[in-house]
């Protein structure tokens, strides 16, 4: 969809919306593999981890959790050898991290969602491709710039 002159952000923001709904369901369907060994809550740990190592505080933060849920979480992801914690300083703070077993599911994640993609991009035109993709870039540079020019990323979903 082009946005004409008449049309105002909250048509825009819908079309995007329902846009969004169907990427996301693309997405999905790499996530839902039989050989996926965790369910979307513990994937999104996975995805916040392979930023690198944090504490399960910041983890609990990031999962918008308590951090007691965080920390069951972990101990679920640690059995099935995807994490591995770190003692810190002191006993209280522990460091968590990916294991390359965590990584590989990650990866292979990775691989199948742009396999997804890419099969459909494929069925689009060349100048819808190439409109798609400046349209994103664009969405992406606005939504992850804050007022003051610093970039605000933050999403632990994105592999």
């Amino acid at each position: 969809m082009v946005d004409t002159p008449g049309q105002g952000a909250a048509e825009s923001a819908a079309a995007l919306d329902e846009a969004a709904g169907t990427l996301m369901s693309v997405w999905a369907r790499a996530h839902n593999g039989p050989d996926v060994p965790v369910p979307a809550t513990q994937l999104r740990a996975l995805f916040v981890l392979e930023r690198g190592p944090v504490n399960i505080s910041s983890l609990a933060t990031e999962l918008g959790a308590l951090v007691s849920s965080a920390s069951r979480l972990c101990d679920r992801l640690e059995a099935g050898g995807l994490l591995l914690r770190d003692p810190g300083r002191d006993r209280r703070e522990v460091t968590v991290r990916l294991t390359t077993e965590g990584q590989a599911l990650l990866d292979r994640l990775r691989v199948r969602r742009r396999e997804e993609l890419a099969r459909v991009l494929a069925t689009m035109s060349s100048p819808a491709r190439a409109a798609l993709l400046w349209g994103l870039a664009q969405f992406h540079e606005s939504a992850t710039a804050s007022s003051d020019g610093k970039d605000t990323s933050s999403f632990s979903m994105p592999a």
